[in-house]
């Protein structure tokens, strides 16, 4: 198929004196490969998006210690700020009950 594809398949068109079937196998070879190159382009731009989208998501997952954090322990994730801020509240609340 290598050989093929150097020596123009890609870019061949039938000739006027081929007979019938040859000229289907030509064409089908060459649509053929086509799908399969245009496939595999579409899987690489695919893969090279899901890698790009994985290392946005770790370089956003920023690892914050905490105060109490002693020597050899590991570090705990960042929350969301959707979940700092329902936590900060539920905090809130739990020492206003203390209070009363």
């Amino acid at each position: 198929m290598d050989r093929a594809i150097e020596t123009g398949l890609l870019a061949c068109e039938p000739c006027p004196g081929c007979d019938p079937v040859c000229t289907a196998s030509l064409l089908a070879a060459r649509d053929a490969r086509r799908g399969a190159l245009a496939a595999r382009e579409r899987f690489r731009a695919r893969d090279a998006r899901l890698r790009r989208r994985a290392e946005e998501r770790a370089a956003r997952r920023v690892v914050v210690t905490s105060p109490t954090t002693t020597p050899g322990e590991s570090p705990r994730p960042a929350l969301p700020p959707a979940a700092a801020a329902a936590l900060a509240r539920a905090k809130a609340r739990a020492d206003a009950a203390k209070k009363h």
